[in-house]
């Protein structure tokens, strides 16, 4: 097989999100807040353990009657905030608008991180002719955040969920992105951390290759086996 083009998830594959308590500082601060840094702290930890930051690693604990909405989160923009923002909810703050204000942020580019090898590897593809295209189960446009650090020059196509209403691990998704970079299936290379999500290329006849959702600290050289994967 020669791989012609490389898909690539965004979240925990060539982007990581800030870390919970950072997020709330970030917040709390342009709301002109403060906590004491012991209630802070538990505010940070009570939000993480509920998994109310999107891209986070952490499995949300849902509202009660929310499942529904959990399954398809993803297909809308709307679908997408008014569930992570009931995820959140289920933390007191200090004021019942930070709530929105979270979920905010978290669209910024400055609330995203890539790992240390996306811009060395996107580069390479780039030189070798490869097409390089983002799918992503996302409910916001992250296209200002490749842009804000250097990387959209490298994206041929972004291929959003809440943009096309279908989320990985359907496989038309896929292929519209495919059919978006004018690669067939069988040449192309899906590279991401959910293996049931990401893993839904496979039924394309796309290969598929995993990496870890790690901090970005404990994750310095995942992306390069892709370079060797393509060959």
């Amino acid at each position: 097989m020669t791989i012609k083009g490389v898909l690539f998830d965004f979240s925990g594959t060539l982007f990581r999100a800030e870390p919970t308590e950072s997020w709330l500082r970030a917040v709390l601060r342009d709301a002109d807040l403060t906590l004491p840094e012991r209630e802070l702290t538990e505010a940070a930890d009570a939000l993480e353990a509920v998994g109310a930051l999107p891209g986070g690693v952490v499995a949300p604990r849902l509202p009660e009657g929310s499942e529904d909405l959990w399954r398809r989160r993803d297909s809308s923009a709307e679908g997408h905030r008014v569930m992570y923002t009931a995820i959140s909810r289920q933390v007191r703050l200090p004021d019942a608008r930070l709530h929105d204000a979270l979920y905010d942020r978290h669209m910024l580019p400055a609330a995203w991180w890539p790992y240390p090898d996306t811009a060395e590897v996107l580069d390479a593809l780039c030189e070798r002719g490869v097409a390089v295209g983002v799918v992503s189960n996302i409910g916001w446009d992250l296209r200002p955040v490749f842009r804000e650090h250097g990387l959209d020059r490298y994206v041929g196509a972004y291929v959003l969920s809440y943009e096309h209403g279908i989320q990985k691990p359907d496989p038309r998704l896929f292929a519209t992105a495919c059919d978006a970079l004018g690669i067939a299936p069988e040449d192309t290379l899906m590279v991401g951390d959910d293996r049931r999500a990401d893993g839904g290329a496979a039924a394309l006849g796309c290969a598929v290759h995993f990496v870890d959702h790690l901090p970005a600290s404990q994750r310095p050289e995942g992306l390069r086996p892709v370079l060797d994967l393509v060959g």
